[in-house]
């Protein structure tokens, strides 16, 4: 009797276990798709949290202008405008503005260390003298091109003519030929004359 019963229970059992794993498995869950990795997480503080020495927060407005690679940029612009400065104008701006005012604020630090007197300002005069200076030699370049141009025309003007006169000699109106001298006949009226002063009286020389 007890071994009846055992050899229905485990016939039970794996007839149960079949229909289980034959029910489940048309209705099988497809595995989860993988997601793309998150960016990595930098740990260190910028250059600006670092050289003043907090903590860098999670949204820290320098941190985007100031990398940690790069201490001497927040030290250049920290040296003349001041950390709280540079934070109250970068807060004051759109986010999309902000990248070219750290840039100008940069430039116009190493400027003022550079000149502390004029700043941007000595570097702005220079580069506007050499500018004029250069419109000047621009501007004397093409006047020596142009006075160059004028006596070429007139060197070809007069090969031009030159070249001319070689091929046709001009000649005179009387038919006589240029250079050469008129023929003048010269009469001595004292001929015409008797030696009384009176006109003669041609004779005909038939008679």
């Amino acid at each position: 009797m007890e071994g009846s019963t055992d050899t229905t229970t485990i016939t039970t059992k794996t007839t149960f276990t079949l229909s289980s794993s034959s029910s489940s498995s048309p209705t099988s869950s497809p595995p989860p798709l993988l997601q793309p990795p998150s960016p990595p997480v930098i740990l260190s503080p910028c250059a600006a949290c670092k050289i003043l020495r907090r903590r860098c927060v999670q949204k820290c407005v320098l941190a985007p202008y100031f990398p940690p690679n790069d201490p001497i940029k927040f030290t250049t612009a920290h040296r003349v405008f001041g950390a709280s400065n540079i934070i109250k104008l970068l807060q004051d701006l759109p986010e999309t503005q902000r990248a070219d005012a750290v840039s100008s604020m940069v430039y116009e630090a190493n400027a003022r260390i550079r000149d502390p007197v004029y700043g941007c300002a000595g570097a702005i005069f220079q580069l506007q003298k050499q500018v004029n200076e250069l419109e000047a030699q621009l501007a004397r370049a093409q006047a020596d091109l142009i006075n160059m141009q004028t006596q070429h025309e007139n060197l070809l003007a007069i090969l031009c003519m030159a070249h001319s006169q070689q091929l046709s000699p001009p000649s005179n109106l009387d038919g006589t030929l240029a250079g050469a001298a008129p023929m003048s006949f010269s009469l001595n009226e004292t001929c015409f004359l008797e030696d009384n002063g009176q006109v003669p009286m041609w004779e005909p020389l038939w008679a």
